[in-house]
């Protein structure tokens, strides 16, 4: 078993969808963890700042298969997590829109999104063995 650069790039991309859910749980809970003085990142980011970061996040797990795929160091197959595209779209979407404990739902469908790039992901991978 060999760890390759790839491996390590793609390891990351999951990391910032897991990242996008502790961002929602954050954003959701802004105001209580501000009024106790709690400094999480979304209370220094502020609300506007936050659903920015959750942003990036995404955008960067989308963009980077991506990127890989364009320069050659990864298989078409790698390209499959962008079928979860939609619900990524919906949940930044409703993020703009929603605040407070009406973001739990965010909170699982980020949660979802992960569960499902993942997933596809690994399918991507399983499909990739060996034909760059």
């Amino acid at each position: 078993l060999q760890l390759t650069r790839e491996t390590a790039i793609l390891a990351a991309v999951v990391g910032f969808l897991i990242t996008a859910i502790i961002v929602v749980n954050n954003l959701r809970d802004i105001q209580t963890d501000a009024k106790v003085g709690k400094k999480t990142l979304a209370v220094i980011l502020g609300e506007r700042g936050t659903r920015v970061e959750f942003l990036l996040l995404l955008v960067g797990a989308y963009t980077i298969p991506i990127i890989l795929w364009v320069i050659g160091l990864v298989s078409h197959w790698l390209l499959l997590p962008i079928l979860s595209t939609p619900l990524a779209f919906s949940l930044v979407r409703y993020l703009d829109d929603h605040t407070g404990a009406d973001l739990n739902w965010a909170l699982a469908g980020t949660a979802r999104l992960s569960l499902i790039f993942s997933i596809l992901l690994s399918i991507g991978l399983f499909f990739s063995t060996g034909r760059p």
